[in-house]
């Protein structure tokens, strides 16, 4: 069966964005795993705000990639980049979970996340953690979480500063 795995990064008061929704603040200057990453996907999973904050990016970065964007809004109409998505979350990744292929990304937004803890749909978590402190933004979880356990399985550091850690998901 097909893993749904959170890749993301968070500021080091874990912010996943401004309260605008800008991630300017992000890395790029070096890969920090995301190739070995991408290629073992080939769906990727998020919720209507960060797909249009994705699309102010310029080119979409995830064609050649299955793409659903879940929204609560149902006039959001499907695109040449992503389906959208109106029905209920976990039933419809169990679904998916059984359709043959790779693995899911789960890529954000912070409801979308809450969603998919919330209902135990999400197998690993991916976490770069950047050296920095916003003070301010969108949370990556929201404090309305029930205690959850994972389980560490990698951390890598960077000259960056930058810090990866990979967790599993407990039962």
């Amino acid at each position: 069966m097909r893993k749904v795995i959170l890749f993301i990064a968070s500021s080091l008061d874990s912010y996943i964005a401004r309260p605008s929704g800008n991630v300017d603040w992000l890395f790029t200057d070096q890969d920090y795993g995301y190739s070995e990453f991408d290629a073992g996907v080939d769906t990727v999973v998020m919720g209507r705000k960060t797909y249009e904050q994705v699309l102010t990016f310029g080119e979409y970065p995830y064609k050649g990639k299955k793409s659903y964007v879940f929204t609560r809004h149902p006039s959001c109409q499907s695109d040449n980049n992503a389906e959208f998505i109106a029905t209920d979350v976990k039933n419809f990744v169990d679904d998916l979970r059984q359709v043959d292929g790779k693995n899911i990304w789960l890529v954000g937004g912070s409801l979308l996340i809450h969603d998919f803890i919330s209902k135990s749909l999400v197998d690993e978590l991916i976490l770069s953690i950047h050296p920095i402190v916003l003070g301010e933004g969108i949370p990556l979880f929201s404090n309305q979480l029930t205690t959850t356990f994972l389980k560490l399985t990698g951390c890598q550091t960077y000259s960056s500063g930058l810090v990866q850690l990979s967790y599993n998901f407990m039962g």
